[in-house]
This record gives C-alpha cells, structure tokens and sequence, in this order.
C-alpha cells in the first residue's frame, strides 16, 4: 500500500521531540521521498540508548525514505581526541557491525541503508576547501556555542574541538541530504548548519531531534560514563546487576531512565511488531498479580500512584532488555568480532611500578599559593543518600563525580535537607581531599553548601541541570587543579580552609570565590534561597 506525503511525514516525524524545517520537508514528500543522515561518532561502546536512534530509523525506512549512516570516524578524533587515530578505524568497523546487528536484531532490513565512513570524503581537496571557507565565516564564540552540548568542554579547547560542529554541518552537503536526524542535544549544532551552509553556498537543510535518554544514574546515556548506560554486548548478569542499582525511586517519573526506555523503546519497538504493543510485570498475587500494559501512559501513571513497584519494574525491563540484546550478542559470537573487539578497544595493561624512596624532601606544593587552583572541585551527582546508622543527623551519599569516579560521601546535612532532596540531583563536590574516616565510614569527598549568616538554613550547591557529573567548575583567571595527576590535599595543611574562607553567597544568590562566580559551561553554580552567608 502507497502512502500519502502526510501520512510519510507523520511516520517520519512521530515520536521526535522536535522539527526544523516542517515546510522544506513536506514540499519534497510532495514530489519524492526524503534523503536523510544519522551520524554516530566512534567513542565509546554504544549503549541501549541507541535503540532510539534504531526504532526512527525503522520509522524512516517505513516511510521510503533512504538513509545514510555517517560512521564519523574524523569527528571521534575531534572530540578532545575521545578515540586516539591509531584505534579509530577499528572503532569504526566496530560500530558498522554493532549498527547492523541492532537494526537486524529488531527485523530492520540493513540492505537499505548506506553506511559511509566520515573519512572517505572528508579527506578530500573539495572538504577541505569547503571547510575553509566556512572557518572564514565562523567565530570562536559561534563554534564554541555550537558544541556545547556535544563536544568535550575543557577551558582551553583545542582547535580540533572548535572544527567539529563545522565539520558536521558540511556533512549535510557531501551526502547530498535533505535532512540530518539526532538527539536534541544536538540542537545548537544543527541552528549552527542552518545558519552557515547558505553563507558559503549551500542550501539549508532540515533537522529531526530525537528525546535523550535519561541514564541510569543521570540525564543522559553516555558512552564514556559506563555507570549510566548499558552496553549492548552486556552479559545478562551485568544487565541484571546495573538495573537492580539504577536510581528508580517509588513514585518518581522525573529523569526516571528505566521508565523512560520502556517509553522511548519497548513500546515503540511493540508498535513495529505486534498490532498491539503491550508491557507486563509479573509479581506475585499479594502484591497485585500480573498485569499487562497496552499504553504507556498507563504504566507511568501506575507507578507516579505507587502501584507499581520499582523492584517490580526494574525486573520487567530487566528481561526485555535481555531479550533484545540476545541475537546481537549472538551476532558478535564468533572469533572474528571478538578480536575486532579487543582491537578497538584494548583491555588495559597493568604496569607494576615500584615503590619510590622514602625522601626528607619537602613536598612539591608545600611552597604552592592557597587559592582556588589547588582544588579539584567538580560537578557531580548524588546517586543514593541514606541517614547514617550510627548519626541521625549525618547522610551517607554515593556520588558520582564523573567518568565512572563513584564514590562515599559523608556529610552532617540531614538536619538541614531532607532525604528526599538528597536523591539522584547534581551537587558541588571537591574531589582531591585526602579520604578519611567520619564516623565510621571513609568520606572521599566534600559536598559543598551555602550557609546562612546565623547558621540556621544550609543548602546544598545548585549546578545548573543541564550539566553532567564530572563537568568543571572555572574561576576566571586561575588554572583548573590537574585531574591527570591530582594532588591529594593533606588536612594538616588546612589548604581549603584557607580558600574557603573566600567562599561567599552574592545578593544574587550565587556561589563565589573573591567575587568570582563559580562558573561551568551552562552558566554560574547557585544556592536555592540564600542571597548572603558563606559555603563550606
């Protein structure tokens, strides 16, 4: 059966979260079908995450559109060089082979699609020519805002990292699109094409942004923070494991990551495959018996009214996810994709190094000035927090501070926050404190607050939301403390007490160190209420 150019652009545009370019789209339904590109840059191992870039693909081809997979392979290099070259082509075969197996793992034809390698043609006179003339018209401030929400934020970014949103946007004419798809977080790089390619000559194209799934631990799936996402050769007891930890609180559907892939996957995946699609938990009849969900919104509001329980659903999408990994575990069940693996991405050698001699030395910082560059402060999220067994007024925190760096935190919050305000949110923690004991328990970080004058309100640090843990916190004009070799502050030298006492709400309430504001990527760090007082 033909389709209509409306019913292909309902097909191609449901479930998106947003459009640009609705008009350019339907006047070339109305004459053909629409060429369209999905590019995935080789980091990481891909993550369940990907499945919602699969079920639109499957959308795309139900609708006659042909697709191009970039295999970005230059772009991965970019990035703050996330896959060094000497492994980016092994990555990128990596990635051809996961791609196809996902696709075929949900009855998606492969023979369809077109696979390219961002290298085949990026290397070319003509790219390089065309990427000249659009660092002509580019700014530092525009490349910088374009990558915000994709490339690695460092404070001194490499020229690399500023070519990569100019790089992608040159994509959209050299595979010869009509239309580019991706994550919203894409967005700033896709209004960035639109507005450039008709300043050297080309034509704008259009945009189709997907949601971003919630990870398990945070807001975002992310192929370097291997806590938040599940990869997708997991071993079913690592599928089991990571879910049964995943922050699900009983009753919450905000940034809830396990509610948010039955939403965004298994019930579209359910809508490709059965006439209709349906979800059940299966629990014993004291608990309520089985039950089966035909619509979505039925589960979310089950479980928002505490009908459904998290242990119970997290066992429910702990099977389903088995399931689908299953025939793609089994595609790469063979002896040449499991040394394309281990190619792509070696197992670390573990080196042996001697202990150094005792020295009577002083330290290298002893002499160091004590201001803000000597501490590792970082934004990092709570993951769990509980009361203290043996303190009432103390909570227990797990936090992670980035790049799977999870850790114990023990802080005397609990007469001053709730719990419940002590659960999966993004706080300011200083990392390179020396670990100690606190009341029985090794604390090896510091979760810093906003104090009021009297001492009475105390409030946790407030990131700006759309940041990620591990995220930098920047002072202007002083160096970021080295994270590659980090120095472990000795409290006998009292080195934060001495920063800290420059540490103080504005009247804006905002976070700040000698009138500097705590700053990030997103913008300055805030205290909920207070509008003076000090942070400690």
């Amino acid at each position: 059966m033909s389709l209509t150019p409306a019913e292909k652009y309902n097909i191609i545009t449901r479930n998106l979260q947003e459009v640009l370019g609705k008009e350019q789209i339907e006047s070339i339904l109305a004459e053909r079908d629409l060429n369209i590109y999905w590019g995935t840059a080789p980091t990481g191992k891909p993550h369940l995450g990907y499945f919602v870039a699969m079920t639109k693909i499957a959308d795309f081809l139900e609708a006659g559109c042909h697709i191009t997979v970039l295999i970005a392979d230059i772009h991965a290099f970019l990035d703050n060089m996330k896959a060094p070259m000497e492994l980016v082509g092994k990555r990128a075969e990596y990635y051809t082979q996961l791609i196809k197996a996902t696709l075929t793992s949900i009855g998606v034809s492969t023979e369809r699609l077109k696979f390219v390698q961002g290298s085949s043609y990026q290397l070319t006179a003509e790219y390089s020519l065309a990427n000249m003339k659009l660092c002509s018209k580019t700014t530092e401030r525009d490349a910088k805002k374009a990558g915000a929400e994709v490339v690695k934020q460092v404070e001194s970014p490499l020229l690399s990292g500023l070519m990569y949103p100019g790089m992608q946007a040159l994509d959209e004419e050299f595979l010869g699109v009509d239309a580019q798809f991706g994550g919203v977080d894409q967005r700033k790089i896709f209004v960035f094409a639109e507005k450039m390619l008709p300043m050297i000559g080309y034509k704008k194209r259009s945009h189709l942004m997907n949601v971003m799934v919630p990870g398990l631990a945070g807001p975002k799936m992310s192929s370097s923070d291997p806590d938040s996402k599940i990869d997708l050769l997991e071993s079913p007891e690592d599928v089991k494991r990571k879910l049964s930890k995943a922050f699900c609180e009983e009753g919450n559907i905000t940034d809830n990551g396990i509610l948010s892939f039955v939403k965004t996957v298994l019930f579209p995946l359910g809508s490709m495959n059965e006439k209709t699609p349906s979800f059940s938990i299966l629990r014993p009849e004291k608990f309520g018996g089985d039950v089966t969900y035909t619509v979505y919104q039925d589960l979310e509001n089950d479980f928002r009214d505490k009908k459904v329980h998290p242990g119970d659903l997290k066992k429910a999408v702990t099977e389903s996810i088995n399931n689908l990994l299953a025939p793609i575990r089994k595609w790469f069940d063979n002896d040449e994709l499991r040394k394309l693996t281990e190619d792509a991405y070696p197992s670390p050698k573990v080196e042996v190094k001697a202990k150094p001699a005792k020295s009577n030395k002083p330290a290298a910082n002893a002499n160091l000035p004590a201001d803000i560059s000597r501490l590792d402060i970082r934004v990092a999220r709570i993951l769990e927090a509980k009361v203290h067994e043996a303190n009432p007024n103390s909570y227990i925190s797990t936090v992670d501070c980035g790049n799977g760096d999870v850790r114990t935190v023990v802080s005397g919050l609990a007469k001053y926050i709730p719990l419940a305000e002590m659960q999966n949110r993004l706080v300011c923690a200083v990392c390179n404190l020396k670990p100690g004991k606190f009341q029985g328990v090794l604390s090896s970080a510091m979760l810093l607050a906003g104090s009021s004058p009297d001492d009475q309100t105390v409030e946790l640090l407030q990131p700006p939301t759309s940041l990620e843990a591990g995220d930098l916190i920047e002072f202007e004009g002083y160096a970021q403390a080295d994270r590659s070799s980090p120095e472990k502050l000795n409290p006998k030298h009292l080195i934060f007490e001495k920063v800290s006492e420059d540490f103080k709400i504005s009247p804006a309430g905002l976070a700040t160190y000698k009138d500097l504001e705590f700053n990030t990527k997103a913008g300055p760090v805030s205290i909920k209420s207070l509008k003076e007082g000090r942070i400690r």
